[in-house]
C-alpha cells in the first residue's frame, strides 16, 4: 500500500530477492542404531510404538491418532485418516509388526486408540511417547539428539538403500512435492560408499 499511494509505484514480485533458503539434511540413524532403541524396551506397548513409526515411517501425531479399526491385517495395510495436509494413505504392515500387533492386542485390549493413555479412549500423550525415546537411548547409551522424526527419516534412507523408487518412497512418507523425498538421496551413503577415495591408490 505504501509503494502505491506515497511512492506511486508498484512491487514486482519477481524482482524481489529471496535470501536462499538453507539446505538441511535429515538426520539418520544406522539400522544397527535403530535395531538397538526398538529393543530397548521390554514394555511390549513402547516397544510396538517405536517399531510403527520406524516400519511405516509414521510421523509422531500419525501414531497417537492411530485407531484398531485402520490396522487391515487381512490385506497387511495400515490406513492414516486425515494425514498431514488433510489426505488418507495407505502404509504397509511387514508380517514381523503384524505379529507383535496380534500380541499387544491381546495384553491392552485397545478400545477406540490404538495406544491410548492412563484414561481408557484417550490417546497416549505426545511428551509420553518422547519420554518413552528418551528412556531407549539412555538404554542403549546413544548420544545422538535422536528425535522421534528421526525414525521416520531413516525409514526413508534405509528403503532408499535398499533400492526401492524415490516415487514409491514419496507416496509412503505421503510427500505432496518429490522435492521433499529427493533430499534423502543426499544422506543415502549406498552409492558414496562404492566410491574409491584416491588415498588408497597412494
Amino acid at each position: 500500500m505504501y509503494f502505491k499511494t506515497c511512492r506511486d509505484t508498484k512491487i514486482e514480485i519477481d524482482k524481489i530477492h529471496r535470501p536462499k533458503r538453507e539446505k538441511v539434511l535429515p538426520n539418520v540413524l544406522s539400522k544397527e542404531e535403530v535395531k538397538a532403541i526398538l529393543n530397548a524396551h521390554e514394555n511390549i506397548k513402547h516397544k510396538m510404538m517405536l517399531s510403527l513409526i520406524y516400519s511405516c515411517g509414521l510421523r509422531c501425531g500419525e501414531l497417537l491418532a492411530l485407531k484398531p479399526v485402520n490396522i487391515d491385517s487381512k490385506r497387511n495395510i495400515i490406513l492414516l485418516k486425515n494425514a498431514k495436509g488433510k489426505k488418507d494413505r495407505i502404509a504397509p504392515l511387514s508380517l514381523k509388526i503384524l505379529e507383535m500387533l496380534r500380541e499387544y492386542y491381546k495384553l491392552f485390549k485397545p478400545t477406540t486408540y490404538l495406544f491410548e493413555g492412563l484414561i481408557e479412549g484417550t490417546p497416549y500423550s505426545d511428551k509420553s511417547l518422547q519420554q518413552v525415546l528418551k528412556q531407549a537411548l539412555q538404554k542403549t547409551g546413544i548420544t545422538k539428539p535422536v528425535t522421534l522424526h528421526w525414525l521416520r527419516h531413516s525409514y526413508a534412507t534405509h528403503l532408499l538403500e535398499s533400492g526401492t523408487d524415490l516415487r514409491y518412497i514419496q507416496e509412503l512418507l505421503g510427500h505432496n512435492s518429490s522435492k521433499t523425498t529427493e533430499i534423502y538421496t543426499h544422506v543415502s551413503t549406498k552409492s558414496i560408499q562404492q566410491i574409491k577415495s584416491p588415498f588408497d591408490d597412494l
